[in-house]
């Protein structure tokens, strides 16, 4: 076929070119002179093939014609088979790249690569930065962490925050003019038309006009209703209207060591909270300016920080009732000096202080109440107070007491001075019954006393 053999089903070879012969026996010997110059011919069955011969007269791979063999099985496999030839260095093929392998890369890929690593960079400095100034692993945390807010800081409204809550929009500031300038005090509603209570010494040498100050930062014009000098209370009427009343509460119903707060405006300072306790009941005092009025009652003691200003503010319990008026304080200063807290203060009781605000209100004036008897300038030294004379058919007198008769206990108060008898008598309202136990002579008696209002 001129240079091209194809394999008949099997691939053997021999040294020098020629592939082994079959098995078999022979059926002739090849016919002679069919060579030619460029070699090729037909091969005879049993017979090496010729193939053409090359220049070096090395014999062609191609060594059979097996597709021109007349008995050859037309669909058995065949396959090419082509020899490795020697390698020749000048014959090597010019190198192909692979345009798949990795190549160095381009100045596209360069600056693309190092936009990318600046972008990540820059991202993570800011985390790490961020990381650090919110507490991050490289900061400590500081405090613990909270979960759900604690009881106190919830302000229930039994809570001191809770009852400041509840009574400090019903607290005012009221300043009264007079010729000697401007007194200041504090007061609280008790109506919605605008009635409030407040100290008489607060009002007291006014000319009657007074301005009050609301929780809110408002004011409003108010006047004088009435006032009652020896209680030390009054009520004011400001012209507004719509405003919150307080609760009153039940001051016969306090107990040593209950808790209270004292609401006002001590020094000018407005909306003030102080907290404290009850630290005694039936307090008896005597108050009053020289060359005015003698002030008489059984006061609430606090040990809540009052100071001026506070007067007339109101005294409320536990509940963010009214139990009191704020309206005295000991001090430890001499006379004329600036009294400040020492933890000393008195108010007087609500029950009291609401009888005769309502006596105010409805009548202008104030009933006192009296027992009908008149008493010593001092007490007994075995104790009690002696009633130098009785009114005849008075509350007293009515009872079976006389003069001469020395007063030990009243509703069960111990007396040892004349103003504690004056003060405890006027804590009642006109009508009410009171024990009382008195001495006459070496014995010792018990008497029931129906208490009146006074003429005046």
């Amino acid at each position: 076929m001129g240079g091209t053999d194809v394999t008949d089903g099997w691939d053997g070879r021999q040294p020098g070119g020629y592939p082994a012969p079959a098995a078999g026996p022979a059926f002739g010997s090849p016919p002679q002179g069919t060579q030619s110059a460029g070699g090729g011919g037909a091969s005879w069955p049993g017979s090496p093939p010729q193939g053409p011969q090359g220049a070096g007269g090395t014999g062609s791979p191609w060594w059979s014609d097996a597709l021109a063999d007349p008995w050859r099985d037309p669909y058995a496999p065949a396959a090419v088979v082509v020899s490795a030839a020697p390698a020749d260095p000048a014959s090597e093929p010019e190198p192909v790249s692979d345009p798949d392998a990795p190549g160095r890369p381009g100045l596209r890929q360069v600056v693309l690569v190092s936009l990318i690593t600046a972008l990540l960079a820059g991202s993570l400095g800011s985390a790490l930065t961020y990381a650090f100034l919110h507490g991050g692993a490289t900061a400590p945390r500081l405090g613990a962490q909270s979960g759900q807010a604690p009881a106190l800081a919830q302000r229930k409204p039994e809570s001191l925050a809770g009852v400041a809550e509840k009574v400090l929009p019903s607290v005012v500031t009221i300043r009264m003019a007079s010729l000697g300038g401007v007194s200041e005090g504090s007061g609280f509603v008790v109506s919605g038309d605008g009635h409030i209570v407040t100290n008489d010494h607060v009002i007291a040498g006014g000319t009657g006009k007074a301005t009050v100050i609301f929780n809110d930062g408002s004011s409003a014009p108010a006047t004088v209703v009435g006032h009652d000098p020896e209680s030390d209370l009054a009520v004011v009427k400001a012209t507004r209207t719509g405003l919150r009343p307080v609760e009153f509460g039940d001051s016969d119903g306090l107990a040593v060591g209950d808790p209270v707060l004292a609401i006002g405006s001590p020094l000018s300072l407005a909306n003030t909270v102080t907290a404290g306790i009850v630290s005694a009941l039936d307090r008896t005092m005597q108050a009053g300016e020289p060359g005015g009025p003698t002030r008489y009652y059984a006061a609430i003691q606090t040990d809540a920080a009052v100071n001026h200003g506070n007067s007339g503010g109101p005294l409320v319990d536990g509940a963010g009732r009214v139990v009191g008026v704020n309206s005295t304080i000991k001090s430890l200063v001499a006379d004329g000096q600036e009294a400040g807290n020492i933890g000393l203060a008195f108010a007087i009781p609500i029950n009291q202080a609401k009888r005769i605000t309502q006596d105010i209100i409805g009548t202008g004036k104030a009933r006192r109440t009296v027992i009908g008897a008149q008493v010593g300038g001092t007490g007994v030294t075995s104790g009690g107070v002696r009633l130098n004379a009785v009114e005849p058919a008075g509350p007293a007198a009515s009872a079976g007491l006389k003069a001469g008769d020395v007063v030990l206990r009243l509703d069960g108060h111990p007396l040892t001075e004349p103003t504690d008898l004056v003060a405890l008598v006027r804590k009642y309202a006109p009508g009410s019954v009171v024990a009382v136990e008195y001495r006459r002579g070496s014995t010792r008696q018990n008497a029931s006393v129906t208490l009146a209002a006074d003429a005046k």
